[in-house]
């Protein structure tokens, strides 16, 4: 197999005193669409903080398309390839649609331009000389995918991206995964909706007191269900 795009080895991770990622190990290939699982409070979020960079309180590897990321200062995080979807999303709010989308800067050839963000999200074209504050939770969230789509990174990494939207807009931002999967994009997500993850991703990781527990591809789900219902009551 190819040398994934993304290598988390041996990862921990403290806020303070608190040690919260125990030897976490992932990886993540070109392509792909990965979701971690897991109850609240485990460590999904901060592991995918600590990959970002915005954790620096950290040991262990982390190798985004060989580049070793604890070398990578945040503000260049962007820049190496990893773009980031924060559960708040983080909309500019006095900002319209468009300028929001604008603001990233491009970071890489093969970003969408606004024609095909557009096309793949009709709401924005709609929206798209509304102010942040006029929009929808599920605008938001196809806002703040479209403007990291437009900056060519080659990782999107999505945190609970489903998190409480209407069932319309959860099956939308489920088309638009797989329109960007067929286009070839990486995405690893941290997401709650277990039947949603299962209709997008190629591959689980299980996470548990901050740690992986178990790691399969979606085909074993069937055979895995007693151990899911176990750890997250689903």
């Amino acid at each position: 197999m190819a040398q994934p795009l993304l290598q988390v080895s041996n990862l921990n991770a403290w806020y303070g005193e608190s040690h919260v990622l125990h030897g976490v190990d992932m990886t993540v290939h070109e392509g792909e669409t990965i979701t971690i699982l897991g109850r609240n409070g485990v460590g999904k979020t901060t592991t995918l903080r600590t990959i970002m960079g915005i954790i620096r309180e950290r040991r262990g590897e982390i190798l985004f398309s060989g580049q070793d990321m604890s070398r990578v200062p945040l503000h260049r995080t962007a820049h190496a390839g990893l773009g980031f979807v924060p559960e708040e999303r983080g909309i500019f709010s006095t900002l319209t649609v468009e300028e929001n989308l604008m603001l990233p800067p491009v970071v890489a050839q093969g970003g969408m331009p606004l024609s095909e963000i557009y096309e793949l999200f009709p709401n924005l074209h709609e929206r798209r000389s509304s102010p942040g504050t006029k929009l929808s939770g599920g605008e938001q969230q196809m806002l703040a995918i479209a403007r990291i789509l437009r900056t060519g990174v080659k990782l999107l990494i999505l945190d609970e991206p489903t998190e409480g939207l209407a069932p319309v807009i959860v099956q939308r931002i489920g088309e638009v995964l797989k329109t960007l999967k067929d286009r070839g994009m990486t995405v690893l997500m941290v997401e709650q909706n277990f039947r949603f993850a299962s209709r997008v991703a190629d591959r689980f990781y299980l996470m548990d007191h901050g740690k992986m527990v178990a790691n399969f591809p979606v085909g074993e789900l069937p055979e895995r269900m007693d151990m899911l219902h176990k750890v997250l009551g689903v």
